[in-house]
């Protein structure tokens, strides 16, 4: 196989793979939610309870590495961790990519940002990153230099590439 072959079939790779390609539309809107602003329809343990199963999730992923394509301890991407998080900790099934995970529930504000809601970036021209929200502006997320680990996004990086964010939960 030449150079050029492999390389067409890397790429062609990544662009399928979690951390995905997204259309220039972007996100999509914000759907008006008939609760309004208001925390969860839920309590404070409701609340609570999606931070610390977030932590827990955090305690058993922690330090897992960034592997393109990947779904297990071994390496993991950033899709395959909101999904399996979402499935193992919270019952709800995801998309297995970022791109179509961008079109799951309803658009949210940056101010209005709450534990569990899935967090979005533009990591460059057309990759997309995701995450998910924990609480004081923090998210959970599999980063490529560093694996698996807690940001916040008020850290200028994530700040300038943030891009929308979505509710599920």
């Amino acid at each position: 196989m030449s150079t050029k072959q492999y390389l067409s079939i890397v790429i062609f790779l990544f662009l399928l793979s979690g951390c995905g390609v997204v259309p220039r539309e972007g996100v999509p809107q914000s759907q008006p939610s008939s609760s309004g602003n208001t925390p969860m329809a839920s309590s404070v343990s409701s609340f609570d309870r999606v931070v610390n199963q977030l932590h827990s999730a955090h305690r058993e992923w922690e330090g897992t590495p960034y592997r393109l394509g990947g779904t297990g301890m071994n390496g993991i991407d950033c899709s395959a961790l909101t999904q399996i998080v979402y499935r193992d900790f919270f019952g709800e099934d995801l998309p297995r990519n970022t791109r179509k995970q961008l079109g799951e529930g309803s658009g949210v504000r940056r101010s209005s940002i709450r534990p569990g809601d899935l967090i979005f970036f533009r990591t460059s021209r057309n990759v997309l990153h995701v995450g998910i929200a924990m609480e004081g502006g923090d998210f959970l997320h599999a980063s490529v230099s560093n694996g698996v680990m807690i940001s916040n996004l008020s850290e200028p990086y994530w700040a300038g590439k943030y891009l929308g964010t979505r509710r599920v939960l």
